[in-house]
């Protein structure tokens, strides 16, 4: 085995996606660094691994990218695994990959299983162009509204619904796709307008949400008018902001016209 560091992706939920040069790498390497060594214990155990394996998270990441680095300095052949999926995609891994690419260490992929491409391609939403931010965070979402291409976000099943209503107060003209236990028994697709999503049973399960790309046509005055009527009850600079982020207009213009609809209200 070539010494270096492998970056090798592991199944998102069925076990069938598992590459066999995934399973070669992971037999053959000297070390395997994973997020949780008991996750990935019920996996090694699954197709026989038997490579020794530490623990490599969030938590204590920064401490131990120095000790990989020097074994792999030594010539030790390492991989690193996150729970499921590809690292360092919302998981670690991307500091050890930075670290060892500035000791001119080798890297290589072992590609597989990803939930932000396979819900990208569930959604049957555009994706010629697309942004992944990561778990969904509701002060971040105005900002997020000005990119107008597709949208993807992971979110806990504890707070969909909650998501849901952020996302139609602030996004209510973009579809949605609520995409659950990719490659799972209970694989599900649920796309709609977000106002529409409001009431369904809280999906459960693992959840990527994919936003469709801003409508293409230019808001009327009128519309406008409608959702400045809608949100006047917020202070004016907190209800320019929301203007803004709805309609796609500046927030310069946005802060005008909820001057003119009746006063300052700071």
């Amino acid at each position: 085995m070539q010494y270096g560091l492998y970056i090798v992706g592991t199944p998102i939920g069925n076990l069938g996606d598992f590459s066999p040069r995934a399973i070669d790498v992971l037999k053959s390497v000297d070390l395997i660094a994973a997020e949780d060594t008991r996750v990935f214990g019920k996996l090694a155990s699954h197709f026989d691994i038997k490579t020794k394996r530490i623990s490599h998270h969030e938590h204590n990441e920064q401490d131990i990218v120095p000790d990989l680095i020097e074994k792999l300095h030594g010539g030790m052949s390492i991989a690193v695994v996150t729970d499921a999926g590809m690292p360092c995609v919302s998981d670690p891994g991307f500091r050890l990959v930075r670290a060892a690419r500035a000791e001119n260490i080798p890297v290589f992929v072992v590609p597989g299983p990803t939930a932000v491409i396979s819900a990208l391609v569930l959604s049957g939403f555009p994706s010629d162009r697309f942004t992944f931010c990561g778990f969904f965070d509701p002060k971040k979402l105005h900002d997020d509204n000005r990119i107008r291409h597709t949208i993807i976000y992971y979110e806990s099943p504890n707070r969909i619904m909650s998501t849901i209503a952020d996302l139609a107060r602030v996004m209510p003209e973009r579809q949605i796709a609520i995409v659950r236990e990719i490659t799972k028994i209970h694989e599900e697709t649920i796309i709609g307008y977000p106002a529409d999503l409001m009431h369904i049973d809280a999906p459960r399960g693992e959840i990527v949400i994919v936003v469709a790309p801003a409508p293409e046509h230019k808001i009327s005055d009128r519309e406008i008018t409608e959702i400045v009527n809608d949100i006047t009850s917020a202070s004016t600079k907190s209800a320019a902001a929301d203007l803004a982020a709805r309609t796609g207009i500046s927030k310069k213009e946005a802060y005008k016209r909820m001057l003119n609809k009746g006063g300052n209200n700071d």
